[in-house]
């Protein structure tokens, strides 16, 4: 999709799950062809002209004002992800060569991953945490991690994706308790990442895959869900500890966004902490009797 196409897709979606009723709007009646605000009354609330929001719509406004954007915003109710991919994808980064201080690329054309997220990987021996890159690409994993997750080594490089395992894995669907609010997560950051890296050709091959091979992703890509990965709870039924429900972090480099290490712990004295450490006792290395 352009991004002229998946602005107009994200407009339509965020006017379509409001009614007048819930932005103070009279209700003048006859029949809606669509469900939602019409394009008038979002205009009306956002403080521009019919023609100005219908070529906004369109992908039609070169460079947009941000003041506009902040009011189309508040009148469409998006909240702080939404609001960011709106201006991400109205105002969209020209893209060009690395940037100085771009990190290098490893296998498969993967960047490199930090060295204190490599250092925290190794010392983390009690929580799982794996390091994530652009487009959910996962770049390395401790010990803990393949006991929680499975080991990301089965994979080659360019197949070691959360949004690719999470859809076409079957395993993942007995893994996740939740599976599909864990799948609906990553459509959601696959949509912010879009919006990060307009014409981005790998970005666009793995949604191109997921579109083909699963129905879900299709579904869910359709209703353009906007939220970044940042904290929150999984509930796991692992095939051998049982249910448990851990929290997630997700950690960032102020200089290097584009690399973010992410932990999984259990609250202290629960049945899920117990069972966490059952588990890595479980998968750690046996001493050799000599």
């Amino acid at each position: 999709m352009t991004t002229a196409s998946t602005l107009n897709a994200f407009l339509r979606s965020r006017r379509a799950r409001l009614n007048p009723q819930e932005v103070a709007l009279p209700d003048f009646g006859g029949t809606r062809r669509v469900a939602g605000l019409r394009r008038e009354e979002v205009a009306l609330l956002a403080g521009v002209s019919v023609d100005y929001y219908t070529r906004m719509e369109q992908g039609r406004v070169a460079n947009p004002s941000e003041a506009v954007l902040d009011a189309l915003a508040r009148a469409l109710r998006l909240d702080e992800d939404e609001t960011r991919h709106l201006h991400q994808l109205a105002r969209p980064r020209r893209t060009g060569p690395a940037a100085a201080g771009t990190p290098p690329h490893g296998a498969a054309g993967q960047p490199s991953v930090r060295p204190m997220f490599r250092r925290l990987l190794d010392e983390l021996t009690d929580l799982p945490a794996l390091v994530m890159g652009p487009r959910l690409d996962v770049l390395a994993w401790n010990a803990a991690a393949v006991a929680l997750l499975g080991d990301y080594a089965r994979f080659d490089a360019a197949e070691r994706n959360i949004a690719r395992i999470t859809f076409l894995e079957p395993a993942s669907r007995e893994l996740f308790a939740d599976w599909a609010d864990c799948a609906r997560e990553n459509v959601a950051y696959l949509h912010l990442e879009a919006g990060r890296r307009p014409g981005d050709p790998r970005l666009a091959r793995l949604i191109g895959e997921l579109s083909m091979r699963s129905e879900d992703f299709r579904r869910w890509w359709a209703e353009h869900p906007v939220r970044d990965k940042t904290s929150g709870t999984k509930r796991f039924r692992h095939p051998v500890v049982g249910d448990l429900e851990l929290a997630y972090e997700t950690m960032r480099a102020a200089d290097d966004p584009d690399q973010a290490l992410i932990t999984y712990a259990a609250e202290p004295g629960t049945p899920s902490h117990d069972s966490l450490r059952m588990l890595l006792a479980w998968a750690a290395p046996q001493p050799q009797v000599r």
